[in-house]
């Protein structure tokens, strides 16, 4: 296993990919997690500064939106009616924008002990899951009834992470406190949890392959790793950079390569694998986010491209071949 990975870095293909990037015009409020809605509107949440906004790539236009102070917005996601949900890490909320009126609606977390919702995601009905790290727990919001459940994570202090669903609408999660991933079953609640192959493993961002293989970065070891849920064997890839990497944002594409962000070097890279191959064929570096984090990424198939936000205060786009 190790040879065949070792054998994937030498052939490494580094085809560099065009990066855009857009200053957000309000300083220092870390623009981060965008998405793109129907418009091809790229919204994004500024986690220190307590908004919501959106980009028009088109123009270059930015606008704002203010939300409740303390909400230290995390992660959003838009539905297909074009409504914004928001991840309120700071006040146990998970928050609904309608950019039309810019009303919002607040479901508050159940259980007081739920504090910091983390990162969402839909699955195929457009109910929400999410992570809640600090309070360890994973949760579903359903969005008719607005109705939160919480699945409590069996392993203490597991700091559940990123999130993504498979096709049979199981979501899987990393767990960055545990050298574990986690999954739920969406009719019982039960967490089966999956060990990783090593005890200082740390996955941080996951992302499922058209074959619902489960993949992930370890952030502590440097490695690109796949879990096999049927068997539950586990194959480890080296990043580029190695054990200094720091992965961190990931995404998968359509064409099921792997997207992820190399945090350690400065400035941070992108990097891609094809898992048909076995290689890494693209490696990019991301200049203006040069000493900060790029901490999640999106591929939208309709722009066909990546979007970021770094902590440099920028909105980015790298365009998909």
């Amino acid at each position: 296993m190790m040879r065949a990975a070792l054998l994937a870095l030498a052939a490494l293909a580094a085809a560099p990919v065009d990066i855009t990037q857009w200053t957000v015009p309000w300083p220092n409020t870390r623009p981060r997690d965008p998405y793109v809605d129907a418009a091809r509107r790229v919204w994004f949440v500024g986690q220190a500064g307590n908004y919501i906004a959106y980009l028009d790539p088109a123009t270059g236009k930015f606008k704002r939106y203010a939300i409740d102070e303390g909400t230290l917005p995390h992660n959003l996601i838009v539905d297909r009616a074009g409504a914004v949900w928001f991840a309120g890490n700071g006040n146990a909320t998970i928050g609904r924008l309608d950019p039309k009126s810019g009303a919002i609606t607040r479901y508050p977390m159940p259980d007081p002990a739920a504090r910091d919702p983390h990162t969402l995601v839909f699955d195929r009905s457009g109910d929400i899951w999410f992570t809640v790290q600090g309070g360890n727990y994973v949760g579903r919001l359903t969005v008719a009834t607005g109705k939160i459940r919480l699945a409590k994570v069996p392993t203490p202090n597991a700091r559940p992470y990123g999130i993504a669903v498979d096709s049979r609408g199981r979501p899987w999660f990393n767990e960055f406190g545990a050298s574990k991933l986690g999954t739920v079953d969406p009719a019982t609640f039960e967490i089966r949890e999956y060990d990783l192959p090593d005890g200082r493993a740390r996955g941080r961002r996951i992302a499922v392959t058209s074959d619902d293989r489960i993949w992930y970065v370890d952030y502590v070891r440097g490695m690109l790793a796949r879990l096999d849920p049927a068997s539950g064997s586990i194959q480890e890839w080296p990043a580029p950079s190695g054990a200094s990497s720091l992965p961190y944002a990931m995404t998968v594409d359509d064409r099921d390569r792997l997207w992820f962000v190399e945090t350690g070097p400065q400035p941070n890279r992108l990097v891609a694998f094809d898992p048909k191959s076995g290689k890494y064929v693209s490696e990019t570096p991301i200049r203006e986010s040069g000493g900060v984090v790029v901490r999640h990424i999106v591929f939208d198939p309709g722009t066909r491209a990546l979007w970021f936000g770094t902590d440099a205060n920028t909105i980015g786009r790298a365009r998909v071949p």
